[in-house]
């Protein structure tokens, strides 16, 4: 499914399939794990070309940022907001978040250099901020968006670079069942990982890169993990993995929460598809969107109840951090 888009997505409103594919084609950038990565010279020109111009395109206001685990139903929530009037999404556009900040790029996308899994508002300079605006700003202009929604999991790991940036920047903390979110991380690897010259790309990043960096970089900071970080270090089971991402990332929502209320939402991926009109309409007042019937009408039309996962077992050192950081979100273990 090319950008997303499907016959009923063209269908709702047509100019939106040509906003994603605009995206798609010029904006986002092609990861590693994907096909067609021929075309990121090209992106990378583009966008280049816009950091660079002397033109003031649309400014960035209160861009909406969706966070969380990858494959806790992120993109279907981007897909549905790419459906209001008012939004311009990018799916993950890495290619300008690589311009942005050259160590950003945890999995090996573009680089294979050292790279940071958080940032900080220490991080972010002037000129990032101006490349920032001038690339997204570029964006709407293009697509003739007013509000712009990226959705990149990882930046959950960078609001604070984020918001040097965009001061007043939203954020959707999107949250799902852990047995869920871990057993989609399993099963993407397994299926979409592959060897391309003598190299491993899957989930954890060219040859374990983003692996080794949430190693080094988050579990020697947390609390509880660094404890057992010895027995963690060595899993190569994807769901004991995809069990540290998901605890470590949904503990980072929880903080956002604590200390950024006035600018972070929590949305569970399991009221979104059981009560879409409700939480739609709660979320699109937080985000001061306009209300859309077209939007809310796709949205409940797309979106159905996913059945839950069975769970797995858990490695015996994962399992009480587990257990407590599903009870922390509300979820019964």
């Amino acid at each position: 499914m090319i950008a997303q888009i499907n016959s009923d997505y063209i269908k709702t409103r047509p100019t939106k399939a040509l906003t994603r594919l605009v995206s798609y084609a010029f904006f986002e950038g092609r990861p590693v794990t994907t096909k067609g990565r021929w075309i990121n010279p090209i992106v990378f020109s583009i966008l280049k070309a816009a950091a660079g111009s002397s033109r003031r395109f649309t400014p960035i206001e209160k861009p909406i940022f969706i966070l969380g685990t990858g494959r806790s139903g992120t993109t279907v929530l981007g897909v549905v907001l790419s459906m209001h009037k008012d939004v311009g999404y990018l799916n993950e556009p890495k290619a300008i978040w690589h311009l942005i900040h050259p160590q950003e790029d945890i999995i090996g996308n573009y680089s294979q250099g050292a790279a940071k899994y958080r940032l900080t508002a220490e991080d972010a300079t002037d000129e990032m901020c101006e490349r920032a605006a001038q690339m997204f700003g570029a964006y709407l202009s293009v697509t003739g968006s007013k509000r712009l929604v990226d959705k990149y999991p990882e930046l959950i790991f960078r609001v604070d670079f984020v918001r040097s940036l965009f001061p007043d920047a939203r954020f959707i903390f999107l949250v799902r069942n852990g047995w869920d979110t871990c057993h989609s991380i399993a099963n993407w690897s397994k299926r979409l990982g592959v060897q391309v010259n003598g190299e491993k790309h899957d989930w954890w990043g060219v040859d374990d890169r983003k692996w080794k960096f949430l190693m080094d970089q988050l579990v020697t900071t947390d609390a509880d993990l660094k404890n057992i970080i010895e027995d963690v270090q060595n899993f190569d089971r994807h769901l004991d993995r995809a069990a540290i991402e998901w605890v470590l990332t949904m503990r980072e929502g929880l903080h956002l929460m604590k200390n950024f209320p006035d600018s972070t939402y929590k949305i569970h991926f399991e009221e979104l598809t059981s009560k879409p009109e409700e939480t739609l309409s709660l979320l699109c007042e937080f985000c001061e969107l306009p209300t859309d019937r077209t939007f809310v009408n796709y949205a409940q039309h797309t979106l159905n109840l996913v059945p839950p996962r069975e769970p797995f077992e858990l490695h015996p050192k994962i399992a009480p951090i587990f257990y407590d950081t599903m009870t922390r979100l509300g979820y019964n273990t």
